[in-house]
C-alpha cells in the first residue's frame, strides 16, 4: 500500500463521504478505485476485445467486415469472439451488427 497525498475541495470531499458511507462501507480508498475504474471504461480502455475467431463457411454473398471486401457462397470468413478486457481498440458495448472478417483482417487483429 502507498500513502498519497493530495488536497481536495470541499465538495469533492463531500461527494467522497457520501459515495463511500453509502456503497462502499465508509472506506474511501475503495469509493476512490471504483471511481477511477469506472472512468478507464468511459475513457475507452475496457469494454469488449477480440478474443479469438470462429470459422464461418459463406451460405451467400458476404463483405469483410473490416476492409469491405466481398466474398462469395462456399468461402470462409471468421466472427470474433468477444470477451470483456482492456485494450486501447475496446469497443464501449457488443456489435450488434453481422460481423465477419476475411482471414487477412482476423490475422491482422489477432497480431495488432
Amino acid at each position: 500500500m502507498k500513502r498519497l497525498n493530495f488536497t481536495l475541495d470541499d465538495d469533492t470531499v463531500k461527494l467522497l463521504e457520501e459515495l463511500s458511507g453509502k456503497y462502499y462501507g465508509g472506506n474511501k480508498s475503495q469509493t476512490v478505485r471504483a471511481a477511477l475504474e469506472s472512468l478507464a471504461v468511459h475513457a475507452g480502455h475496457e469494454g469488449w476485445v477480440i478474443a479469438g475467431y470462429t470459422p464461418k463457411e459463406l451460405d451467400g454473398q458476404e463483405s469483410c467486415h473490416s476492409c469491405g471486401e466481398s466474398h462469395d457462397k462456399g468461402d470462409v470468413l471468421y466472427r470474433p469472439v468477444f470477451e470483456k478486457g482492456s485494450s486501447p481498440k475496446a469497443l464501449p458495448k457488443m456489435p450488434s451488427e453481422n460481423w465477419l472478417d476475411c482471414p487477412d483482417c482476423a490475422e491482422k487483429q489477432i497480431y495488432n
